[in-house]
């Protein structure tokens, strides 16, 4: 009795055993098989589904491509089909498997996964509708404004940082494509934040600024060299979005301070005649001085490049037909040099000198005085020479002419120059006072050829 007793124990517990195993073996695969509670697929529940109903359940549902900022509708999108596919099966049992946990988990967990046949009215239609509309509303918001490092005259400043109200497109944008499988999206709304002084920015922008300010440039201006310090020069400088910026004025104001030096262009000199007297000739079109706006880009860019050394020679413009600036070469005779032309109303005669020598000398009948068709005196240049040319213009009496010459150099803006007048017979000193020319230079046609050849283009004509 005993012995059968024990079989029958042995009996029932096998018999427990075997049901335990197998309520456990269920569980496990139901557990392995089925999705926790609170999991979510693209945002939308597959909880208690195994993984060909989470499929079915996924590819029924449709996405609405809304959007909406903090929880309030912004952009309103039209339904579209959630792409999901047979194709997709296998991901969904990557999930599965991923999220599998013996004892069920209650806490809610999202995943996502690029449907296999995703529509691309999402990202072609709705993004950029969402791009266009938060700019649109950023028209009419206010701009968050930067701090930034100022320098002025060696010494660093910041400006004042300011809140705005606008939206940092970029940033809802890029949350919008992590959020791109989603039926609904919602995004936390972002605002545009100003850069403070205290921010590694502004830092970085004072280092910057600081090594500016304590940089040199040598500005060479013909065999004069100005060492300008960026402390001294300066007068304000940022350094914004990884370039500098150097305002005008403190270099525009040295500029001035040079040409006043040193510039010829319209500036009167004493000038030594033929007979060695001393006369004073005002401005004319002849000399250059520096071009305020080519000087500040060849100085700032100096400062920025730290270049250390540059010269002022592209710098340099001038009047009349030769823009670029004549006799910045001359160093000697109030900036002439040693090659010109010399005429002298009075005495109705030119001298042409080339190197300081004199090479010709012709008398010459200028313009009529008694018409007040003077030539005119000044400091001038020889433009252009042409050979043979012909002048066309107007003088008293006669509204509009046109002859030919021979030679032609001229000197004015207004048209006077050298010119062989075989057509005039009153070569007399006084010829000027009632029967001048209109205001050239009339020479005899015998020595033109010789006065044409000594003038250069560029040269000065000295005309008193």
């Amino acid at each position: 009795m005993v012995k059968i007793k024990h079989k029958a124990a042995l009996t029932v517990g096998g018999v427990a055993v075997f049901l335990i195993a197998a309520i456990i073996g269920g569980y496990t695969y139901y557990r392995s098989t089925h999705f926790n509670k609170n999991v979510q697929i693209n945002g939308i529940s597959v909880g208690g589904l195994n993984e060909k109903s989470a499929l079915a359940h996924l590819k029924s549902e449709k996405i609405d491509n809304n959007v909406y900022l903090n929880g309030k509708l912004f952009l309103k999108g039209k339904k579209t089909s959630s792409g999901f596919t047979q194709k997709d099966l296998s991901k969904i049992k990557q999930i599965l498997k991923k999220q599998w946990s013996f004892f069920p988990k209650t806490e809610k967990v999202s995943y996502q996964i690029t449907p296999s046949n995703v529509s691309s009215y999402r990202n072609n239609v709705i993004k950029q509708k969402l791009k266009q509309l938060l700019n649109d509303k950023n028209s009419k918001l206010t701009a968050a404004v930067d701090a930034h490092a100022v320098l002025q005259y060696g010494k660093i400043t910041y400006t004042a940082s300011k809140r705005g109200n606008q939206y940092d497109v970029a940033k809802i944008l890029a949350a919008y494509d992590k959020q791109k499988n989603q039926p609904t999206t919602d995004i936390k709304k972002s605002i545009i934040q100003p850069v403070t002084s205290s921010s590694s920015q502004v830092k970085k922008q004072r280092t910057k600024l600081v090594a500016l300010a304590k940089r040199t440039v040598v500005y060479k201006v013909q065999q004069t060299s100005y060492t300008l310090a960026g402390k001294d020069i300066i007068n304000q400088a940022t350094y914004i979005g990884g370039k500098y910026q150097i305002a005008q004025d403190g270099i525009l104001n040295e500029v001035k301070n040079i040409n006043n030096k040193q510039a010829t262009l319209q500036k009167g000199i004493s000038f030594k005649t033929h007979a060695g007297n001393t006369v004073d000739v005002p401005g004319g079109t002849y000399g250059w001085a520096l071009k305020s706006s080519d000087s500040y880009e060849t100085i700032s860019a100096a400062f920025i490049n730290n270049s250390g050394e540059v010269d002022a020679a592209s710098d340099i413009y001038g009047v009349g037909y030769l823009t670029y600036g004549t006799g910045y070469d001359n160093l000697t005779n109030d900036g002439i040099g040693t090659t010109y032309a010399e005429v002298s109303i009075q005495d109705q005669r030119a001298w042409f000198y080339v190197d300081g020598k004199e090479v010709y000398t012709t008398n010459i009948v200028t313009g009529k005085h008694s018409t007040n068709e003077d030539t005119p005196t000044g400091v001038w240049y020889i433009m252009y020479k042409q050979s043979p040319a012909t002048l066309e213009g107007s003088e008293s009496g006669n509204a509009n002419y046109s002859v030919k010459v021979n030679y032609w150099a001229q000197f004015t803006s207004t048209g006077c120059g050298f010119h062989d007048a075989s057509w005039r017979t009153d070569w007399s000193s006084t010829a000027y006072l009632t029967n001048g020319s209109g205001g050239c230079a009339n020479t005899p046609s015998a020595n033109m050829k010789s006065v044409y050849d000594s003038l250069s283009q560029k040269e000065a004509v000295v005309v008193y």
